[in-house]
């Protein structure tokens, strides 16, 4: 099921954490070259919030022990033991839909 979660204006600097009814953390927003983005706001390292980590490319980089999380998949670098759930995201008619 595909809901609205945000308006496009609600970024900054690309970045907007929105808390989702039925999610347990906090989903990041990512809004890059005009496609969004979305994984959990939190490192499986030690629950650090990745919101405010450097985004290289498609990577964001956790600011606490350097873990990197690709944001299209959600995949880890060590020393994150498991990967962030991802979202599938996406602007539409003017809004930001997330499917959950």
């Amino acid at each position: 099921m595909w809901i609205p979660v945000a308006n496009p204006e609600d970024f900054v600097n690309g970045r907007l954490v929105v808390k989702v009814e039925g999610e347990k953390t906090p989903v990041l927003l990512l809004l890059v070259d005009e496609e969004v983005f979305a994984i959990s706001d939190i490192c499986t390292h030690d629950k650090n919030p990745l919101s405010d980590g450097p985004l290289e490319g498609h990577t964001i980089k956790c600011t606490r022990h350097g873990a990197r999380f690709d944001i299209r998949t959600g995949k880890q670098t060590m020393p994150a033991p498991r990967p962030v759930k991802a979202y599938k995201a996406k602007l539409e008619d003017g809004k930001v839909w997330l499917e959950v």
